[in-house]
């Protein structure tokens, strides 16, 4: 229980009074501070209209008259509300705060490379060193033209690892068995970050063929 600064109400933890909306300075997860139960599975438009609802309510300007606990209650609580915002919003970041939840970390599932995109990291890994070390400016151009199509073939298997993500979401709230699906959820984290450095590394490379 907290005491609102405002009205000295004793209530559960909230980013806002619910005797007289004043802001709260409170520690909590962010779903909590979305008033949102703890679900992977989210509806984004309603997520963000929350989230401007809540923004509105707490926002700094409205409060610029009263005590300077209670500005330092709103900011807290507008930057606390911004950081659930923006963790909830994306898959990826949700996936790992979940982790996070359950005392769970993407390192200890994350030091090699996972077994299904090995092939794929070690060809494109060595394009990209070829095109590298090409010096002649036919090669360099045929190098960037099997990139750009290595391109097309990352992002494919980024799309197929978000919606496994999305599968495992669904699962989570269907299924007792947190083991198995904290395993597959560590799993298609991985790949996804592994892919996300892959696509960085080929479009830097494409990005500095078009300078050269």
């Amino acid at each position: 229980m907290i005491e609102c600064l405002s009205c000295g109400r004793q209530q559960e933890p909230s980013l806002i009074c619910a005797e007289c909306g004043s802001p709260l300075a409170a520690q909590f997860d962010c779903f909590a501070a979305l008033g949102l139960p703890r679900r992977l599975t989210i509806d984004l438009d309603a997520l963000e209209r929350r989230y401007h609802e809540l923004s509105r309510k707490i926002h700094p300007d409205r409060f610029a008259s009263k005590g300077p606990k209670v500005r330092d209650a709103s900011l807290r609580a507008t930057a606390t509300l911004t950081r659930s915002y923006r963790t909830l919003r994306d898959p990826v970041a949700r996936g790992l705060y979940w982790l996070e939840l359950n005392g769970e970390k993407l390192a200890e599932n994350n030091k090699r490379v996972p077994v299904e995109l090995a092939e794929l990291v070690f060809e494109v890994q060595e394009q990209l060193a070829e095109m590298q070390l090409s010096s002649d400016p036919e090669e360099a151009v045929e190098r960037a033209t099997e990139i750009a199509a290595r391109r097309i073939e990352l992002q494919f298997k980024m799309d197929e690892a978000l919606v496994e993500l999305d599968r495992n979401f669904a699962k989570w709230d269907e299924s007792a068995d947190q083991k198995m699906l904290t395993l597959e959820l560590k799993t298609t984290l991985s790949n996804i970050a592994y892919l996300r450095t892959l696509i960085r590394d080929v479009d830097r490379a494409l990005e500095n063929s078009k300078a050269a």
